[in-house]
């Protein structure tokens, strides 16, 4: 099983953990991951400026990934929905595909919407599937409540992304209880992080992000989870604004998902990247359990 991944341009830079738990969780459960030369950012910063040169970016990564036969794998919410919409937008106008194609034949590719774009959830969820991924876990996290936060572009709009359903999603729950906590139920659940603002109305922003947190926290949350690079970003970066500014009545350190996967992996914190994340994990080692029948590797 392979997929060619799209790290996002985020990480490499501020979230370097992000990609090391994605690594060591894909390679744990035997999914290949390949890193095609050439892709670019997805465009999604373009697209409030110059729209058809954010469709050229998407457009050019797709067709990267054709060439190498390959379904298109990406571990941000942005990209995601960045792709998905192109992949859309192309597929149900010929006329604007042509349009993309010519320019991309300038480089000698073509995009033909032959393969899919997924999220690193999907993979996990629809390829690896729940049975396989239990049958690597060596440890369970014990009385753990987790609060999943999906973000915007995975879900919405529902007949372009077609993740999950986008007013009661499941995968990603289903997904956090594999490491044996609890996903926990939220009002705030699928409402925006805060991070669209950030920058542009940083009170605003932190607004959003206390918001979710002191929501998550009233209905028993002891960690926030995402899967998302500018979630991730909010959760952790913003919040710790949120702490030194506001208090910290608020607080919920948030973990990625593939770090958490991986405690309940056996793979090591380090590559796990869990000091790197800014609001300390604290306890979050001290709460798993190891499975008496396997070793932690």
């Amino acid at each position: 099983m392979k997929s060619a991944l799209l790290r996002c341009c985020t990480t490499p830079i501020v979230l370097k953990q992000y990609e090391t738990s994605t690594d060591a969780i894909f390679e744990k459960l035997g999914v290949g991951l390949v890193d095609v030369e050439g892709f670019n950012c997805c465009g999604y910063p373009l697209r409030n400026i110059n729209y058809r040169a954010y469709l050229l970016c998407s457009a050019r990564n797709l067709a990267l990934a054709e060439r190498e036969n390959l379904n298109l794998v990406t571990i941000c919410n942005c990209c995601y929905g960045s792709l998905k919409k192109a992949d859309f937008l192309m597929k149900e106008d010929p006329g604007l595909k042509q349009d993309i194609n010519r320019t991309l034949s300038r480089e000698g590719l073509k995009y033909e919407g032959s393969i899919e774009v997924k999220h690193l959830l999907d993979i996990l969820y629809h390829d690896v599937g729940i049975p396989a991924i239990k049958e690597k876990v060596v440890a369970r996290f014990d009385s753990l409540k987790v609060a999943t936060h999906y973000g915007c572009h995975i879900l919405r709009p529902r007949r372009i992304a077609r993740f999950d359903h986008p007013l009661a999603p499941s995968i990603f729950d289903r997904l956090v209880e594999v490491t044996g906590a609890e996903s926990i139920a939220w009002p705030a659940k699928l409402e925006c992080c805060g991070a669209p603002s950030l920058g542009i109305d940083d009170e605003l922003s932190m607004d959003l992000t206390e918001t979710k947190l002191k929501d998550a926290k009233a209905h028993g949350a002891q960690y926030l989870c995402v899967a998302c690079p500018f979630c991730h970003i909010q959760f952790d970066r913003t919040q710790r604004r949120v702490l030194e500014q506001r208090g910290e009545e608020s607080r919920v350190p948030c973990i990625l998902y593939p770090q958490l996967l991986g405690l309940a992996l056996g793979i090591d914190e380090e590559e796990l990247g869990l000091e790197k994340n800014l609001v300390d994990l604290r306890d979050i080692r001290a709460r798993l359990v190891e499975n008496p029948e396997q070793a932690i590797a």
